[in-house]
């Protein structure tokens, strides 16, 4: 389970977020059994879904986040809840590259440049809404500043990290959010930059110890801050046999009359995996014959 830690500078013209995502990567690893670099990557992607998903309001809302870069990881996703509880799914798990001309994960390698950053809250409105702008670098936090800057018009910084040890275990993962209000002042905006360009790497600072309250009093330093609240963080899937079912009878009548046919002569299930958690649900003849009744 991760922490995460919102502060507020003593103005509120400008907040920050910092969560630790150490155990939720680690969960992702051993559910989809990445690569190093897409542990990186995908381990990015979600740790930013989870601080944009505690920035909702109401207990139903949630945030989906979709990267398309055309790189050999495929498309990534993942989703948060307004508590910043998250699960992912990558549709290329393994990806085996070369490290980048830094010596570190290639994970603008992996993910692809030539594509797009999606971001879809279903915030309780007629429709969800979506915003979606071209990849600037690949690297993901970078793409999640872009995003804000472009479709919501919010001045935002954003640093995701992920430390993968040899034996693909994750070391730590973590990242952080701050967001400019429109009447921040430019002493505020002078102060921010200031302390982001004094920042180390966040695996960095994680490896020596910072906490998450630290890290999130650190980034708004010099604006006298406070710790507006937190929240214990995991990674969650709300996958369920109500759902798959919902799914399945969506399908209609002669899609499950040829399945039925299909289990009945072959004596087989109909087995439905969750991508994020991969659970399997299974379906006898017998039940698809069920379902097909209700429709």
């Amino acid at each position: 389970m991760g922490i995460l830690k919102r502060a507020i500078s003593a103005d509120a013209s400008v907040v920050a977020m910092a969560v630790d995502t150490t155990d939720i990567v680690s969960e992702i690893e051993k559910i989809h059994k990445t690569s190093a670099v897409t542990t990186a990557a995908l381990g990015r992607l979600t740790t930013a879904a989870s601080m944009i998903g505690y920035s909702l309001k109401n207990k139903d809302d949630s945030v989906t986040m979709r990267i398309d870069g055309k790189g050999p990881s495929g498309v990534l996703i993942a989703v948060s809840d307004y508590m910043g509880n998250v699960k992912s799914y990558v549709a290329n798990p393994v990806v085996e590259i070369p490290l980048n001309k830094h010596g570190k994960l290639d994970v603008a390698g992996a993910v692809g440049t030539n594509g797009t950053l999606s971001v879809i809250k279903d915030i309780g409105l007629k429709e969800p809404y979506s915003g979606t702008i071209p990849l600037v670098s690949g690297e993901i936090a970078e793409d999640v500043a872009a995003y804000f800057a472009t479709s919501e018009q919010i001045p935002t910084v954003c640093g995701l990290g992920v430390l993968v040890n040899p034996d693909l275990s994750v070391n730590c993962a973590g990242g952080y959010l701050i967001q400019l209000l429109p009447f921040a002042s430019d002493a505020v905006i002078d102060q921010i930059e200031k302390n982001v360009n004094g920042l180390k790497s966040v695996t960095q600072m994680m490896t020596d110890g910072i906490t998450m309250e630290e890290l999130a009093l650190k980034l708004l330093d010099g604006l006298d801050p406070n710790i507006l609240d937190e929240s214990e963080v995991k990674y969650r899937c709300d996958c369920s046999k109500d759902r798959v079912t919902r799914a399945l009878t969506s399908l209609g009548h002669e899609e499950l009359e040829d399945m039925i046919k299909e289990n009945t002569e072959k004596n087989i299930t109909t087995d439905v995996q969750c991508h994020f958690c991969n659970k399997i649900y299974s379906f006898t003849a017998s039940d698809l014959k069920k379902l097909n009744k209700r429709i």
